[in-house]
């Protein structure tokens, strides 16, 4: 359920987090439009309506909207197919219809079922990529054709290591590690006078008071403007306006754009409903997200980006954690960090200019660290244990080798078979009574009794030695699969009396039109002498199978 938190309660902190956010998701926005292929403003465009628009929209509190790298393989190869970006632009517009009819049909619940274990093991991967793809621009490494930072949920391959260690910079060096040891420092007791300032926008000041003293003292360690944020600028408001493309409303007669749409839209919203749920673990109110209004919100800014010429957006991780950790409370913070993008693009890109990439790549690397810092990993082992550990510690891996999509999928493929493992360990309890004028065996069936329990109740009822009782309790479940209950009742009318078993079937609800069942009472009347006490034994199944095959032998 949605919890109501005043939009202005936490003025400050949301103000200063949006305002973090913002230097950060500038760069971001820049570089997502490069590796997609399309106009470099069009990533700010997706930015200023995923914090604007899609802010005001969202049931979310924390979870910041912009253009995802995730979707550049899609974008890129969708305008080249399409063969112009203002027909690409109709695709976008398609996503977010799709995406408003997910949200009225529901869709959003999904999200119930993503495991815990995944998105913690997601979190934890997302950190280690961010961490690892930061490397680059904090030392100083210029990529060749791809100069922009990048998103963290797209993988990384080991050159992004490899090259940047050969390729350092001194100056973006120094800058990273003073940002650095600023961040860890403010987390101290001895900072906690100064903790009120922003370490965040300190690590921004500082990194262009170090690069400009570098400048002015004409020191080999300043940096030039390939290793400084880079955007556009206008040199007038008609030039600034012209930068904004409009769709070619002729590409919706395009079978390819509403094909696109589709597939747009089905990526962004699990891109979207998996970010929501790791970002309400990570929220210190603990508030959740309804999920379905925050598809028909991504779907409205969809449609509004695509009108003005946008990516595609999403609710991204990197940017929703870097606001938490930031100390944002509302989602003020996004759409102030929407409004400076909007008013600072529009006006003082010279100044946002003087930003090295290092100081942004520290702050990250901070934020990474804090998303699979050692303790997780510890409290995953010491309170999931192995069950939820290795879907967790997979999932992390997946996420850091492959991509995001792909490390939840396989993630969520080792989780349910640790399900299914546990579902089919208990099928049922036992008891088991020996007299001296036979044996009864009880079987008291789970709440939950799928056909993944059918091989093992199977096995243990072709086992029952022949001249015993037995006693099928249904009493305490809640389901029981088709194919199990015809197996029961074809044991019950046909093998029992070939091997002799006194078998009655107690429990069962009327809806399964089982035989009428003799009490237990009744089953165990003729195997009593006088006060006699037997002998007995309870279980799982398991130990039952053992003790049957034992019996055989």
């Amino acid at each position: 359920m949605e919890q109501k938190t005043s939009l202005f309660k936490y003025f400050k902190k949301d103000l200063t987090a949006g305002l973090i956010v913002f230097l950060i998701a500038l760069p971001l926005c820049l570089g997502i439009a490069q590796a997609s292929g399309a106009p470099l403003f069009s990533g700010i465009v997706a930015g200023i309506v995923g914090g604007i628009v899609i802010g005001f929209l969202s049931g979310s509190q924390l979870s910041v909207v912009g253009p995802a790298a995730g979707l550049t393989a899609i974008v890129l190869t969708a305008i080249g197919d399409l063969g112009a970006f203002d027909i690409f632009l109709c695709a976008v517009i398609v996503a977010g219809g799709v995406q408003i009819l997910l949200g009225m049909i529901k869709a959003g619940s999904i999200a119930n079922y993503f495991p815990n274990s995944v998105i913690e093991g997601m979190l934890a991967g997302i950190g280690l990529t961010i961490i690892i793809k930061q490397v680059p621009d904090a030392v100083g490494y210029t990529k060749r054709n791809h100069d922009l930072m990048v998103d963290a949920d797209d993988g990384f391959t080991i050159n992004t290591i490899t090259d940047s260690l050969r390729h350092i910079q001194p100056g973006a060096v120094i800058i990273a590690v003073v940002g650095l040891a600023i961040l860890v420092l403010w987390q101290t007791k001895a900072f906690k006078k100064v903790q009120l300032l922003p370490s965040g926008l300190i690590v921004v000041v500082l990194g262009i008071v170090i690069n400009e003293i570098l400048k002015a003292a004409n020191s080999p360690l300043f940096l030039d403007s390939t290793h400084l944020v880079n955007l556009p600028v206008a040199s007038s408001a008609t030039e600034f306006f012209g930068q904004f493309t409009m769709p070619s409303l002729s590409g919706f007669a395009n079978p390819k754009v509403w094909q696109t749409g589709v597939v747009i839209a089905i990526v962004a919203s699990i891109e979207t409903l998996l970010c929501v749920e790791a970002t309400d673990k990570l929220d210190p109110m603990k508030r959740y997200t309804p999920t379905n209004r925050e598809l028909k919100a991504q779907g409205i800014g969809n449609i509004v980006s695509g009108f003005l010429g946008g990516l595609p957006v999403t609710s991204v991780i990197v940017r929703s954690s870097a606001n938490i950790n930031a100390g944002a409370r509302t989602k003020l913070s996004t759409i102030f960090h929407g409004t400076l993008l909007l008013i600072c693009v529009a006006s003082i890109p010279m100044v946002l200019n003087l930003i090295p990439k290092s100081a942004l790549a520290a702050i990250l690397i901070f934020t990474g660290y804090r998303l699979c810092k050692p303790a997780v990993f510890k409290h995953m082992w010491k309170e999931g244990g192995v069950t939820q550990f290795i879907p967790f510690a997979a999932t992390a891996i997946a996420v850091v080798s492959l991509d995001l999509l792909k490390g939840v999928g396989i993630g969520i493929i080792i989780s349910i078979f640790y399900i299914l493992r546990q579902n089919m360990r208990i099928p049922y309890y036992y008891q088991r009574s020996s007299f001296s004028n036979g044996e009864l065996i009880k079987v008291t069936l789970a709440q939950e009794v799928s056909f993944l329990n059918k091989a093992s109740i199977k096995e243990t009822l072709n086992n029952l030695p022949g001249n015993t009782a037995v006693i099928i309790d249904a009493s305490q479940t809640e389901y029981i699969d088709f194919d199990v209950l015809d197996m029961i009742r074809d044991y019950y009318e046909t093998k029992a009396p070939e091997k002799n078993i006194k078998m009655s079937l107690i429990g069962f609800r009327n809806m399964y039109k089982v035989p009428a069942a003799a009490s237990e009472v009744e089953v165990t009347a003729d195997l009593v002498d006088g006060n006699e006490v037997p002998k007995r034994s309870a279980g799982g199944y398991k130990k039952l199978l053992r003790q049957l095959a034992s019996i055989k032998e």
